[in-house]
């Protein structure tokens, strides 16, 4: 009996160290990260164009990467305050947090792949036999009908079951669930960059209709000056109604154009509410008008693209999960094999339950492989394949999309800084055309019509300026976001990272 055991245990030795050594194998592709075109620099913003760009300069060596606190460069205090919130309280990066919670415990789910499964079930069982003659089961060796009840049977058994990785099944599938949570690591950063940026150009575009508030109600002060001034004239005979209608159509056009300013405000005010996570009800910004201030982005060159934008992460992290799921499904074409082993401890009476004769063992190894399946095996890495075909088309897409967008913000910053210039010019020379028209018409030689028109001359030029200044700071903002915001690729989290249990998420790193 002694030897029986001694050769069962040396054979299922044997056989565990064959397949361990079968286990390194994998049969999926090996990784490369796609090729894309990357040009050699962006054409919209050269150095030759920093001299006639707002802020702008060649950057030196410490000024060569955006920090991640961008929006700190603009010397806001209440942006600043703002963006802290965004961080803290974003529902959308709460949730993509969690996201990212889940694609790491499927990581240390297939992990689990790797190790056997132990169980355990004991048990005691009381027994009754049917007493009527006749019902008694008539199974070789039955006890008497007379003995209708048996006493209990006392088990305590333990099984084990594991399926060796032999041909990386099991390998490939962590290594796609490792690639799935790096992608939900660079969404987390993709949203969380996102929520900064919207929370940004809200803000500014809420301080442009408090600009746009204060060029008006000080616009109403003088149409309701020069209303005033007509009716006197109208009085004394020296101007006629007409000139009087003028001033107040004049006047209730601009009251009206100063109340709707309202509606805007009110809702970037919500939009802000909303990404700070606070109830748009309770939430509110003190009036202050827009203080432009023109950022110097430091953009470096676009192969460094690549490497600073979480969307491009996630897509080429897609990618890896696409090759990795190919190693799964060519794994299928393989025989499984499971070694299974079960010990334990059975005995008809309580003191004798833990005793060495009471022990039961059962040991052995078992190979699945299937021999007919009409092409699905083949169809399913097929699918797989074009499924990374189609990740890498996507990736090289997103990557077209982002030097798109890059240039899309330089060149309106390029264009926005010289229209800026061209529209001051425009102010003061609607401004000059304003008090000829007054003096003219002073003179009695112009009609008062001509008064108004210089003033709603003016007054849309104005507009005009405070808005390309609401532009330039957007494009500015969405020009940081195109580059990614600070954040590379180096803050990906690795393996140990993703394997690891910690409840801590990745966070960029300043």
């Amino acid at each position: 009996m002694v030897r029986t055991l001694r050769a069962s245990y040396l054979s299922l030795a044997g056989i565990a160290v064959g397949l361990a050594a079968l286990a390194g194998c994998s049969v999926g592709p090996k990784y490369h990260t796609p090729v894309a075109q990357t040009p050699a620099a962006f054409k919209e913003l050269t150095p030759a164009d920093f001299k006639d760009t707002d802020g702008w300069k060649v950057a030196q060596p410490a000024d060569a990467a955006l920090h991640s606190n961008w929006w700190e460069d603009f010397h806001d205090p209440e942006l600043n305050h703002l963006e802290e919130q965004v961080n803290v309280s974003n529902q959308n990066i709460a949730a993509a947090t969690a996201n990212f919670f889940a694609a790491r415990a499927i990581v240390r789910e297939a992990r689990s792949q790797y190790f056997p499964t132990v169980t355990t079930a004991p048990g005691i069982t009381y027994s009754r036999q049917p007493s009527v003659k006749g019902n008694t089961p008539s199974t070789p060796g039955a006890t008497n009908a007379n003995t209708a009840f048996q006493g209990p049977t006392y088990t305590f058994p333990f099984d084990a079951t594991w399926v060796p990785d032999l041909f990386g099944r099991v390998k490939n599938t962590v290594r796609a669930d490792i690639a799935a949570a790096q992608v939900s690591a660079a969404d987390l950063e993709n949203t969380r960059l996102t929520a900064h940026a919207e929370a940004a150009v809200d803000y500014y575009e809420l301080r442009t209709q408090d600009s746009l508030k204060q060029l008006l109600d000080s616009t109403v002060v003088a149409y309701r000056e020069s209303l005033r001034l007509q009716q006197v004239l109208f009085d004394t005979g020296i101007a006629n109604d007409e000139a009087v209608a003028q001033a107040e159509t004049q006047l209730e056009t601009t009251e009206a154009q100063d109340t709707n300013l309202g509606i805007l405000r009110a809702q970037y005010e919500h939009a802000i509410a909303l990404l700070v996570g606070q109830p748009a009800s309770t939430f509110s910004i003190q009036p202050a008008p827009l203080t432009p201030a023109p950022v110097a982005v430091p953009f470096g060159v676009p192969s460094q693209l690549l490497e600073r934008r979480p969307d491009i992460a996630a897509s080429e992290r897609m990618v890896a999960e696409a090759n990795a799921q190919i190693g799964v499904a060519r794994a299928a074409y393989f025989p499984t094999v499971t070694l299974s082993a079960s010990a334990g401890l059975l005995s008809g009476a309580f003191t004798d339950w833990f005793t060495w004769p009471s022990r039961t063992f059962s040991v052995g190894p078992a190979v699945a492989e299937t021999l007919f399946e009409g092409g699905l095996r083949r169809a399913t890495v097929q699918q797989y394949r074009a499924q990374y075909d189609s990740t890498v088309a996507s990736y090289r897409q997103t990557v077209l999309t982002a030097f798109q967008q890059v240039e899309d913000n330089l060149s309106a910053l390029r264009v926005l800084s010289v229209e800026i210039q061209q529209q001051d010019k425009a102010v003061k020379s609607a401004d000059r055309y304003l008090s000829v028209a007054t003096d003219r018409y002073r003179l009695g030689i112009d009609p008062y019509l001509n008064v108004i028109t210089a003033q709603t001359t003016l007054l849309t030029n104005q507009q005009t300026a405070v808005n390309l200044r609401m532009q330039q700071m957007t494009s500015t903002i969405q020009l940081i976001e195109a580059l990614g915001g600070g954040w590379d690729t180096s803050q990906l989290p690795s393996e140990p990272a993703v394997v690891s249990n910690s409840s801590q998420a990745p966070k960029p790193t300043p």
